[in-house]
C-alpha cells in the first residue's frame, strides 16, 4: 500500500514538474528570451527571435553583476554588488522581488536545481589590479582575505551554507557528476574542489606556475576537461578530470569569460583588453579564428538553438551578435547601461551558464 501510494505521489511530482516546465516554455515562445545584467541599470531581456530588447525585468536594486536562471524559467537571480544581496525574481511578474543578503561584493551566480551559488569577496576593492611601488601592505593584507560561495535555496529565500573559499572568489563550475563544486580563486591563483552536499574543501590546484588570476573556469558537455583563463598571463589552462593540467593555450589579452560549445568541439574564449572572441578547436587545441568584439567583453551565452552568441561588452556598451557557424559578428545591440552578463531561457552554453 505505502508503495502503491509513493508512486501516486511520484506521478503527480512528475505532471506537476512537466506541466510548469510547458508553461514557462510558453512565455519563452520562439527561439527564447536573453536576460542582460547591467552594472549601472537593471536587467534587460532580448527577444531572440528579433534580437531587440522587448522589456526590463523589476529585479528591485540597481548594478546587477552575476545572473543566472531556474531550468524551468521561473526565478531569475541577480548578484547586486551595492546592496550585498541578490535578488530573486519571478519571471511572471505575478510576485515582487525577494532578496537575501549573501554578503559584501557579490559577483558570481550558478544555479543547480532549486539552489544559487554566490561568490561574494569582502576583500574586493574596484578596479584593476595593483602591482608595483604603489601596493600597501594594506593591499597585501585584502588579497589574502577569503572569499566565499553562498549557497541559497530559492524555494526558502534564505542561505543554507556558506563556503570559506580563497581570496577573491570567481568563476565556480560542477563536476559532470553534480557532486562537487569546483572554484577559480583570483588572488589566490588557484583551483579549489569543494564536496557540494557538505562544503567540505576536497583539493587545491595552484596554477601559480602557469600564470596569475584564473577567473573563468567550464567543463567540458563530456566532464573530461576543465579550461580555465589565466586573466593577467593571457592564457587558457586545460586540466583533465583529474586536475591536472595537461595543456597551456596562449591567448588574446586578459581571457576572462569561456565556453565549450554544446558538441564540445570548440572553446570560445572573451579576451577582454584584445577586443577578440577567439575561438579554439578543443581536441587539438589550435585556434580557429579570431573575431573582433568590442570594450571589455567578458560574458556570453549561445543561444538556445546554438546558431548564436551574444556577447556582453560592458565598456562599449552594445550587445554584440555572433553566427556562430561563420563566426562572424552579425549584429550589435546598443546598450547603455554597462551590460556585465548574459542568460538565456531556455537555458544554453555559456560562459555563466549550462543547459
Amino acid at each position: 500500500m505505502k508503495q502503491g501510494m509513493t508512486h501516486c505521489n511520484l506521478g503527480k511530482a512528475l505532471i506537476l514538474s512537466v506541466s510548469m516546465l510547458l508553461s514557462y516554455h510558453v512565455m519563452a515562445e520562439g527561439k527564447g528570451l536573453a536576460y542582460v545584467s547591467n552594472q549601472d541599470g537593471g536587467v534587460e531581456v532580448i527577444d531572440l527571435e528579433t534580437l531587440e530588447f522587448k522589456n526590463s525585468v523589476d529585479i528591485g536594486a540597481k548594478g546587477p553583476r552575476g545572473i543566472g536562471i531556474t531550468s524551468n524559467g521561473k526565478w531569475l537571480v541577480t548578484a547586486n554588488k551595492d546592496d550585498s544581496n541578490i535578488s530573486v525574481v519571478d519571471t511572471s511578474g505575478a510576485t515582487p522581488p525577494k532578496f537575501v543578503v549573501v554578503g559584501k561584493n557579490p559577483e558570481f551566480v550558478r544555479i543547480k536545481g532549486d539552489r544559487a551559488f554566490i561568490t561574494y569577496e569582502p576583500s574586493s576593492k574596484s578596479g584593476p589590479p595593483k602591482t608595483g611601488p604603489a601596493v600597501t601592505k594594506e593591499d597585501d593584507d585584502d588579497d589574502k582575505i577569503p572569499g566565499h560561495i553562498a549557497i541559497v535555496d530559492l524555494a526558502k529565500g534564505k542561505v543554507v551554507m556558506d563556503i570559506v573559499g580563497k581570496p577573491e572568489t570567481e568563476g565556480l563550475e560542477f563536476t559532470k557528476d553534480g557532486k562537487k563544486l569546483v572554484v577559480a580563486n583570483e588572488s589566490d591563483n588557484s583551483l579549489t574542489v569543494h564536496d557540494l552536499k557538505t562544503g567540505k574543501l576536497l583539493k587545491t590546484i595552484s596554477v601559480a606556475e602557469y600564470g596569475n588570476r584564473p577567473r573563468g573556469i567550464k567543463t567540458s558537455p563530456d566532464g573530461k576537461l576543465y579550461a580555465v583563463t589565466l586573466e593577467i598571463a593571457n592564457k587558457l589552462l586545460i586540466l583533465n578530470d583529474k586536475f591536472e593540467v595537461v595543456k597551456e593555450i596562449p591567448t588574446g589579452m586578459f581571457p576572462y569569460g569561456l565556453s565549450f560549445d554544446r558538441a564540445g568541439k570548440r572553446i570560445f574564449v572573451a579576451a577582454n583588453k584584445a577586443k577578440l572572441l577567439q575561438v579554439f578547436d578543443a581536441k587539438t587545441f589550435e585556434k580557429i579564428k579570431d573575431i573582433p568584439t568590442g570594450d571589455r567583453c567578458w560574458h556570453f551565452s549561445f543561444t538556445p538553438d546554438d546558431q548564436q552568441l551574444l556577447l556582453a561588452c560592458g565598456k562599449s556598451n552594445e550587445i554584440i551578435v555572433v553566427d556562430t557557424n561563420a563566426l562572424e559578428v552579425t549584429k550589435r545591440i546598443a546598450d547603455k547601461d554597462t551590460p556585465w552578463g548574459i542568460v538565456t531561457y531556455p537555458k544554453s552554453m555559456g560562459s555563466i551558464d549550462n543547459p
